[in-house]
């Protein structure tokens, strides 16, 4: 997405009040309940100047639009993407993140377990086509087993994370999704991917009456996942041609 079509968020931004990284200790939320919702940049456009009135926006860089690049592992067989469309339980995600305003790469772990997600991250120097030893200990001691691992996909996005004032809250979201590998780059440019991390699931959140308001329901969505169907037309996709047919009507 060009500079020009991200003018209007970063025009909205600016009624937020900001926050910055020092401040974020108490609301790092590692261990949290997820709530995702997928709508279109329109409907953002419109909410955002009444959520300005209820959170912070997180600035960095002088931004509050940060730019992040993540490249995705997976078995050879994509058991990390299978265990997700089959609806297991215990499921874990293992990616590098860079940081872009601040140049700073985690190699991060979440793990979803029982309606919980836990994510636990170390920082590295850089992207890794070959997982280095040090990473590959680190994946190992929160797996609690050698699990061979390959690079399958890297997803950019734009990401502005709000912070509630009232409440132990952020909402992510996610703008600019664009996928690629050594040979195909993929863009949705009109989906937006919100992320409500609460330390407790609750409605009373404002952004949670708004998704109501516009009839937005909470659609679980792995970006991990939709770049590995968007990019791999063998995977099997059954549970997730719904979220897929969302994703196309608003792309």
């Amino acid at each position: 997405m060009s500079e020009e079509k991200l003018y209007k968020e970063k025009e909205l931004l600016q009624l937020f009040d900001p926050i910055y990284l020092d401040q974020m200790a108490d609301f790092e939320l590692m261990n949290r309940v997820d709530t995702k919702f997928v709508l279109s940049r329109s409907t953002l456009n419109e909410i955002l100047p009444e959520l300005a009135k209820a959170y912070w926006a997180l600035e960095v860089e002088g931004t509050k639009l940060s730019a992040y690049k993540t490249q995705y592992f997976d078995t050879s067989d994509f058991n990390f993407y299978l265990d997700h469309h089959n609806g297991r339980g215990n499921r874990f995600k293992v990616r590098i993140r860079k940081y872009v305003e601040s140049g700073i790469y985690y190699l991060e772990i979440k793990r979803k377990f029982k309606g919980r997600t836990v994510k636990k991250r170390i920082k590295i120097g850089d992207f890794e086509d070959e997982l280095s030893a040090g990473s590959k200990e680190f994946i190992q001691a929160v797996l609690e087993k050698e699990v061979g691992l390959e690079h399958k996909l890297f997803n950019t996005f734009d990401r502005m994370t709000l912070v509630s004032k009232t409440d132990k809250e952020r909402l992510t979201i996610d703008l600019n999704l664009s996928y690629e590998t050594k040979d195909e780059v993929v863009k949705f440019e009109n989906v937006v991917i919100a992320e409500l991390k609460q330390e407790r699931f609750s409605t009373d959140s404002l952004f949670y009456k708004l998704m109501k308001k516009n009839i937005i329901r909470p659609n679980g969505f792995s970006k991990y996942c939709f770049g590995a169907i968007t990019l791999n037309d063998q995977l099997k996709y059954n549970n997730f041609k719904e979220k897929k047919l969302l994703i196309d009507k608003l792309d």
